[in-house]
């Protein structure tokens, strides 16, 4: 059995399916589709994170094909109808990268709200702006927005409880009258009054055709003046532009971005330069730790998902 490893993944983790399978790991492969394609001709496995692109043309390079890892949650890079009708097994890191993420959000937050921390160069330079940065916000008693309630909204969500927060959520999937609002404390509530009362509006959903865009001008026009966004679901949640704008002209106070339309951001956006923005390279989900968790939870399921192909094979 062979598995190509396309993103970079916990060497451990590497070393544990070396000791069993032929592995083939390339943190860089991805980048270069051609190869990647030649690759995977006979490839029983494949692990990937989400600058991989499993689309139809890379399934049909990989005839052999039975397993996609994939370390991390979203599934948006990968054809999961073709890999259904094709019989390949699709495998998410599920929960493994939440409390990375939720720690993200809550930082940003706390960032943005404050808005002192990002005073460095000025106050190095012998600049004293204490008077302009004493108008900064404390998290405690704010109002959390969750969009999408799935494990990283919840967890979220909890996180933002012991600073004492108060939480609303909304997810089209759960029913208002669902008992996991009251387990998690959390009220439930219609998008558009979340975020005309949220001081910080968090984005967990996936990209979807009903989630694209789902945060567009008129989306933002609800918001707080003061209220921050962040996102760190899928770029295509928020419409970049709109979302520059706002910042621009001052109606929004401030916003965190993780994850974009395009990867990695092409130069020119409109988002450059806009104020109290803060963008990073997709990595909210990824710490020294998460990505051990990751990357184990993603070697394990999909060594135990090649050892179940085999066993009536070898039988």
């Amino acid at each position: 059995m062979r598995i190509v490893i396309a993103e970079f993944m916990d060497e451990p983790a590497v070393a544990s399916l070396r000791s069993r399978f032929e592995t083939h790991y390339d943190a860089s492969l991805a980048e270069r589709r051609g190869e990647m394609l030649a690759i995977l001709e006979d490839a029983d496995a494949l692990i990937v994170r989400n600058r991989a692109r499993v689309d139809g043309e890379m399934l049909a390079a990989a005839g052999k094909l039975k397993v996609v890892g994939r370390l991390g949650v979203g599934l948006d890079n990968i054809d999961l109808p073709g890999c259904e009708a094709r019989g390949i097994r699709v495998i998410p890191a599920s929960g493994a990268n939440a409390l990375a993420v939720a720690e993200f959000v809550i930082g940003a937050a706390m960032v943005l709200l404050r808005g002192a921390y990002l005073s460095t160069a000025a106050v190095a330079s012998g600049e004293w702006p204490r008077a302009s940065l004493s108008q900064g916000r404390e998290l405690a008693a704010k109002t959390l927005g969750v969009v999408g309630f799935g494990s990283i909204g919840r967890l979220t969500a909890k996180l933002a409880r012991a600073l004492d927060m108060t939480v609303i959520g909304f997810d089209p999937q759960i029913p208002a009258t669902a008992s996991s609002w009251v387990e998690h404390e959390t009220v439930p509530n219609r998008l558009d009054d979340l975020l005309r009362t949220a001081d910080v509006v968090s984005l967990h959903v996936p990209l979807t055709p009903a989630t694209r865009h789902l945060i567009d001008a008129a989306k933002l026009a609800l918001m707080k003046r003061d209220a921050v966004l962040i996102n760190t679901a899928r770029g295509g949640v928020v419409a970049e532009g709109a979302l520059a704008e706002a910042l621009r002209m001052g109606k929004l106070g401030g916003a965190a971005l993780d994850v974009f339309e395009n990867e990695p951001l092409p130069a020119g956006s409109p988002l450059s330069g806009c104020p109290n923005l803060l963008l990073t390279p997709h990595v909210a989900g990824v710490t020294r730790e998460s990505n051990q968790r990751v990357s184990a939870l993603i070697a394990g399921s999909v060594a135990a998902a090649l050892d179940e192909w085999q066993g009536p094979a070898s039988g």
